[in-house]
């Protein structure tokens, strides 16, 4: 058996327009004439349970903090569609859903826009870059973008009972019977079927379709998580960059699974933890009685089905987000451990001054508050994502920018940074990027004047029936002060972050408070095209 110790030890097109580095950014970073290298690291259903974020009073993320004191970490940064498939292939494409209408669960590379133009993969490739990738990037893997490709996404270890996955045994019913992904948490240590189960039962990876066992004797003698493979991997490439020495800038992309479900991670983890001194987040009761998600949603719909479920499990709902909240720390704490394995690497190579790196998530995840525990809400805590970006000489240290931004600007922030050139079109049928380089907040986190809008777009889907039709689904828009809510029936949430951080109070049906929901309504119907030309909304109502 492969212990973890062994593991680490051994480790646009004819006439449309171009797209090329803004004035004043490119060459910037660490001032040399070889573009700069990048490394992404994209991390799965992770909120701002973040050092410095202020989502958890116990998260414990040093290694994003630490990143964040050599670079500028966005206060306001949101995914623009708060589930892993269409958020992915939106900010790996710099394009909004309504803009390719990919909207929800759909393949990309079969959606008549996105597979006309470039992902960000494979713009810097068309640069000059060799494209290297492993762990969860694209929701829909597609190997012909990635020069080379190491590790598909694992949610693993699962737990597997001879038959198939599920849940784990010391998860309480019903909250159990959600299935072996989302109804699932536990540390590795907890053996599913005792220690010296003989009949196949136990840890798996989670590769589908096949069995591969995961081995765990001790916290020491155990198979890597997929996480630490895939950190492992990345330290291992940037290595051999050094060693090749052939002058040939890379794009490394390293996708980790948590803190996505099963909530599964190593003991020590859950240590750092103790269940008795979780501190539940802060929930007001009754807050969803001015909300309209069930409005528009039924009880089945995930979030609320989870809620309720995780409510009937324990005595009270207190003592379920404790053990819940507890596994979630400890998975934020894992992945974060796999980050700091990949700054260390890129920190000792020689291509620490020439490397770009950003750390960020798809989209964030509820806790339980408006009686909700998913992604996949257009509320704070589902939106709202870390975003960290170290450029040596385009990003001044320890910078913390306000403005709200989202997941739409990475590809052209790294398009300005690194001074790519070339359409991010493949042909006419494509689109170009919709975000906007964040390089002036680098450059001055707390400037007011960029390119882009504002406030930072979202939408979920609303269901099949709906199609792909923008105009069919649910909308938020989230200025520095207001989120704005805008569900497809009409119904509307609103509320005011100044005063409010938890967005307790919807003020929608306060009269005074009609003028800045009007102008919220205007903006958000106009960043997502649903506005006529004659200021009339173009929203379907269902």
């Amino acid at each position: 058996m492969k212990t973890r110790r062994d593991f680490l030890k051994g480790l646009m097109v004819g006439a449309v327009a171009t797209i090329g580095p803004s004035a004043g950014f490119a060459g910037l970073v660490a001032g040399q004439k070889r573009k700069p290298n990048v490394v992404m690291i994209v991390c799965d259903d992770l909120n701002d349970y973040v050092t410095g974020m202020e989502g958890h009073p116990q998260a414990s993320t040093p290694n994003v903090a630490r990143l964040a004191k050599s670079g500028v970490a966005f206060k306001r940064a949101y995914s623009n569609n708060p589930v892993c498939a269409p958020s992915r292939a939106s900010f790996l494409t710099g394009i909004y859903p309504h803009t390719s209408k990919n909207l929800f669960w759909n393949k990309w590379f079969n959606n008549p826009v996105l597979k006309n133009s470039k992902t960000i993969m494979e713009h810097f490739k068309d640069n000059g870059y060799h494209v290297a990738g492993s762990g969860k990037l694209m929701h829909h893997h597609l190997a012909s973008v990635w020069s080379e490709f190491k590790h598909k996404a694992d949610y693993g270890p699962f737990v597997y009972d001879g038959k198939e996955r599920v849940a784990h045994p010391s998860v309480p019913e019903p909250f159990r019977s959600i299935g072996a992904v989302d109804g699932s948490y536990a540390p590795l240590s907890d053996a599913p079927y005792g220690s010296n189960d003989k009949g196949g039962r136990g840890w798996i990876y989670g590769t589908w379709g096949k069995v591969n066992k995961f081995n765990y004797i001790d916290e020491e003698n155990r198979d890597p998580t997929p996480d630490e493979r895939n950190a492992a991997w990345a330290q291992n490439r940037i290595n051999q960059f050094a060693k090749e020495n052939n002058n040939k800038p890379f794009f490394l992309g390293v996708g980790f699974i948590r803190p996505h479900t099963p909530l599964h991670v190593p003991k020590k983890y859950f240590d750092m933890f103790p269940l008795d001194s979780v501190k539940v987040p802060v929930i007001k009761p009754n807050d969803a009685e001015d909300c309209h998600y069930t409005d528009v949603f039924d009880s089945d719909m995930k979030g609320l089905k989870y809620f309720r479920l995780l409510k009937e499990s324990y005595p009270d709902i207190d003592t379920g987000l404790k053990a819940f909240t507890q596994a979630y720390l400890a998975s934020v704490a894992a992945v974060d451990e796999c980050i700091g394995t990949v700054i260390d690497a890129v920190d000792n190579s020689p291509f620490k001054d020439n490397t770009i790196i950003v750390v960020t998530s798809d989209h964030g995840w509820n806790m339980g508050e408006k009686d909700y525990l998913f992604k996949n809400s257009l509320w704070e805590e589902s939106t709202r994502v870390p975003l960290v970006i170290r450029a040596s000489g385009a990003a001044v240290p320890s910078g913390i920018a306000e403005h709200p931004v989202s997941l739409i600007d990475i590809y052209p922030t790294l398009v300005d940074l690194c001074g790519l050139r070339g359409d991010t079109r493949k042909n006419s049928k494509g689109a170009r990027l919709d975000g906007h380089s964040l390089g002036p907040f680098l450059k001055e986190p707390k400037s007011a004047t960029w390119d882009g809008p504002d406030a930072a777009l979202t939408m979920i889907y609303a269901g099949e029936k709906t199609g792909n039709d923008p105009a069919r689904q649910h909308w938020s828009v989230r200025t520095k002060r207001w989120r704005y809510i805008l569900y497809n029936n009409g119904s509307e949430e609103l509320y005011d972050h100044d005063v409010d951080p938890y967005e307790w109070t919807n003020l929608c049906g306060q009269s005074r408070y009609q003028k800045v929901k009007a102008e919220l309504r205007t903006k958000l119907l106009s960043m997502n095209g649903q506005q006529n030309n004659n200021g009339t909304a173009k929203l379907k109502r269902e």
